[in-house]
């Protein structure tokens, strides 16, 4: 072999061991291209705070990627979609996830995972804010009489979410009488699947904390709830038992 071709051999054979060698966390914050804004009925709802709002808690580029590359992903699909599914612009959301056996085969699945998507993401971004302040009134009477506390509720709600296997949510779900329920649902499925209503919930697929937390779930969900406002929520709570929450 020449000097030159065993030259070259170990300069490749460096850089290879370098790439493996580079930490993983490299990769895991690169993400795709925001998709193409495809037009049609359904549109990202735009944030009522700065991407920064949360931090130390919720970094920014984790926010701006969650809301302008996850989210505007689902709704991107679903206008495709509605191009030759006209009737899914025009229903109500509720009524589409709540009925989904109701639509053809060839579209339910991907229905399903980005209305179900566009949905959790909805509420998700409407029920936290800075300076959310602390639950009272209706909302914290319920929170003591069917969840035991806020001590109690916070820790098998975080709980929860940390027994969810891989992707999925964990919600508070909330009956028209006023009765709470924590649960859990995988992937982006909803709760009004099974004709409920989630009063809030928290993201616990990677991408909503994998930046900052990496596999500590656990620490992002103890996290999260200096995200919550509890504002928004009472009111969520009042369209519950009044018959108008939405999603």
């Amino acid at each position: 072999m020449s000097f030159m071709s065993r030259r070259h051999l170990m300069f490749a054979a460096t850089g290879i061991a370098a790439v493996a060698a580079a930490p993983r966390l490299v990769f895991a914050q690169a993400a795709a291209p925001a998709p193409a804004a495809a037009t049609g009925p359904f549109t990202l709802p735009p944030l009522t705070y700065p991407t920064n709002a949360f931090e130390p808690h919720i970094d920014a580029k984790t926010m701006e990627i969650h809301h302008d590359r996850h989210h505007a992903a689902y709704v991107a699909n679903l206008n495709n979609v509605a191009k030759t599914n006209p009737q899914l612009g025009t229903a109500k959301i509720e009524d589409v996830l709540g009925n989904l056996n109701a639509l053809d085969d060839s579209i339910k699945f991907t229905v399903r995972n980005n209305l179900g998507g566009h949905a959790n993401h909805t509420m998700f971004w409407e029920i936290m804010g800075p300076n959310g302040g602390k639950p009272e009134g209706e909302v914290l009477a319920a929170i003591d009489r069917d969840l035991g506390g806020m001590e109690k509720f916070q820790n098998e709600f975080n709980a929860a979410g940390g027994r969810q296997f891989g992707s999925g949510w964990v919600f508070v779900t909330v009956t028209k009488d006023g009765k709470l329920a924590i649960e859990t649902r995988p992937n982006q499925d909803n709760p009004i699947m099974d004709g409920k209503r989630a009063l809030m919930g928290n993201d616990v697929w990677e991408h909503a904390y994998y930046l900052n937390y990496q596999n500590r779930r656990a620490d992002y969900l103890k996290a999260w709830w200096n995200t919550v406002n509890w504002t928004k929520i009472a009111e969520r709570y009042a369209a519950a038992k009044a018959g108008t929450l939405g999603v």
